[in-house]
């Protein structure tokens, strides 16, 4: 057997395909929750939660909604961005840790509604940094030939996993969807590698079937985080051969405000050139980078040619981040 060349991006040497963002799309629920309504069960009031997280507001399904229509939404708004249809997707990846159901896969039911006949279904769970390791699986895909348009969704329905009393948790979390398709390009892509991480360190935040609630040690995870994605995002940096300065905009996993501004001080970042757009979502976990990267793109903050870094940290815990050289996206 002949000996083959890896390249740390693209694969086996010569095959030369990359992958790119190709569209973006993001659904968010209609109701709104203040907090002066989540102040009340948890004793507390709208300014005590403002200044530890930075919410404002947060969106969140009726009782009793499916979280499938919300994602197929998302995924639709993506494929209109992108110029494309269901029926030229190879993939359908949903990353959620809130599924409908134990089975089958939310992103089957999600393939279904868009159309998207020829689509695998699969549901990725990694908590907050789902999304992340959807371009993840995504790119490999593409970037070994074996799929040409991947649909990427980021969907949560963590407000059925909230308890309204517990003050470490129901101030943060809500629901909403965001997705990216990604297609396969000849020559270099524009995703760069992506680093994931994990280590086992399930009490500090999790979910347990018994109860199918959130429980969260706020101060433990608030450490890991900022330690976790600063280390990740000069880890994404050297793999792709660049520095601090190269990047235009970060775009850091929407959990808590204070977490977003300590990574950006022990970084030395510019305020300017992070993303901060929690108050009007809440923490979408898996959700959030897909959105944050439209809400940027709203504001005029991802011009062609911008470079944006990406990384997020979840329960597990697992984290990761990369970069992305923002060029297909209209």
């Amino acid at each position: 057997m002949s000996e083959t060349t890896v390249s740390p991006v693209t694969g086996p040497v010569g095959t030369a395909f990359g992958s790119a963002v190709a569209g973006l799309g993001v659904a968010i629920p209609e109701i709104v929750v203040s907090n002066d309504t989540v102040a009340a069960g948890i004793g507390k009031d709208h300014e005590w939660i403002f200044t530890r997280t930075g919410i404002r507001e947060r969106r969140v399904l009726p009782k009793g909604a499916q979280l499938a229509p919300l994602a197929t939404r998302a995924g639709q708004a993506a494929l209109d961005d992108a110029g494309l249809s269901a029926g030229d997707l190879d993939m359908v990846l949903v990353a959620t840790c809130s599924p409908d159901d134990m089975l089958p896969a939310t992103a089957v039911t999600v393939a279904g509604l868009l159309g998207a006949g020829r689509a695998a279904g699969l549901d990725v769970n990694a908590a907050c940094t789902g999304f992340l390791s959807g371009l993840q699986l995504a790119s490999s895909v593409l970037e070994a030939g074996r799929a040409d348009a991947i649909l990427v969704i980021g969907a949560e329905h963590l407000s059925k996993l909230v308890d309204p009393t517990d003050k470490q948790t129901a101030m943060l979390f809500a629901d909403g969807a965001g997705a990216a398709v990604l297609t396969r390009t000849d020559g270099p892509g524009e995703l760069g590698p992506v680093v994931l991480r994990s280590e086992p360190q399930r009490d500090f935040l999790y979910a347990a079937h018994a109860d199918c609630t959130v429980r969260m040690q706020g101060q433990e995870v608030f450490k890991h985080a900022v330690a976790r994605m600063s280390e990740a995002t000069q880890q994404a940096l050297a793999a792709a051969q660049l520095e601090l300065e190269d990047i235009d905009l970060f775009v850091y996993h929407q959990a808590n405000s204070r977490i977003i501004s300590a990574v950006g001080r022990r970084l030395g970042l510019d305020p300017d050139r992070v993303v901060d757009c929690i108050g009007g979502y809440g923490n979408v976990s898996a959700a959030s980078l897909p959105i944050a990267l439209a809400h940027a793109r709203d504001e005029g903050r991802l011009p062609d040619g911008a470079r944006v870094l990406l990384s997020a940290f979840g329960a597990g815990f697992i984290w990761g981040a990369t970069v992305i050289d923002w060029r297909a996206t209209a």
